[in-house]
């Protein structure tokens, strides 16, 4: 039997051209709600309304850029003047420079990363809750990264962009949380997306290495994490970060384990999905 939980209600996920953002609208619709997919790139968005029409599934495509404030303000107007209302908003966009040492990042590059990450999720919070509000409530998922909790090196702006994105969502989660409104952080680790892809089998090996459960995540399983924040089933849960990651922010699982004095090998690593 089709799980319809979402049926009736009306999701947004901003960033899902592609990637976790695209599984995440796709599932939306299959679990039965009425999906706004935007993204500047209007020609991927259209293969995912595609997609999902032809399950049988509502969508619709609108291009947007997350760091104009008209354009998010537009994105939820249009959102609300075809569905007639929003339940449920993913902000997944997510932008910032190539990695190099703090000291040797451009200036208007790492602006761009804080703006793509923080500006964009609060723009996209500033008017999807009173969307929310006249409707009687609803859920706001926002996407971090584990490196938001524990930093890497070389990526300055992204996990600047991420830690804030985090403390946004919590101070909306307080603000918001006797009104009816639910928002939460997912924080996931090495997902198996479009950039581990090109990355190539070494990387995405390494990627897998790093987390205790020796495997790599998937997108799918990221988008039915946002899908369980947005239902009945999580709804006393706000304020929350949600590491998907294989056990990487639990701690660090060595390779090889010993046991009174001998090697003991580590887990074979399940294919990536």
């Amino acid at each position: 039997m089709a799980d319809l939980s979402m049926r009736g209600r009306v999701a947004l996920v901003v960033g899902a051209s592609k990637g976790i953002g695209a599984v995440t609208a796709e599932a939306f619709a299959a679990a039965g709600a009425s999906v706004v997919v935007a993204a500047r790139d209007t020609k991927a968005l259209a293969d995912v309304v595609r997609r999902i029409v032809s399950k049988e599934g509502e969508a619709m495509a609108v291009g947007c850029d997350v760091t104009d404030a008209e354009s998010m303000r537009s994105l939820v107007d249009q959102t609300a003047g075809r569905y007639g209302r929003l339940d449920a908003a993913f902000n997944n966009a997510s932008g910032g420079p190539m990695p190099a040492p703090l000291a040797e990042l451009d200036i208007d590059e790492f602006d761009y990363g804080i703006a793509a990450n923080i500006r964009g999720t609060f723009l996209g919070m500033k008017y999807q809750i009173p969307a929310m509000l006249a409707g009687g409530g609803g859920t706001i998922v926002n996407m971090a990264s584990i490196a938001g909790l524990n930093a890497t090196a070389n990526l300055a702006a992204y996990v600047a962009g991420k830690a804030g994105i985090i403390g946004l969502t919590k101070v909306a989660a307080l603000d918001y949380a006797d009104q009816g409104i639910r928002v939460n952080v997912v924080a996931p680790g090495p997902i198996l997306t479009h950039h581990l892809e090109a990355a190539g089998p070494q990387a995405q090996r390494l990627a897998g290495l790093s987390t205790p459960m020796r495997r790599t995540g998937s997108a799918a399983e990221v988008a039915q994490t946002v899908l369980w924040l947005c239902g009945d089933e999580s709804s006393f849960i706000t304020g929350s970060v949600i590491p998907i990651d294989g056990g990487q922010s639990a701690g660090n699982k060595p390779p090889q384990m010993y046991r009174q004095g001998e090697p003991m090998a580590s887990p074979e690593v399940p294919p990536a999905h």
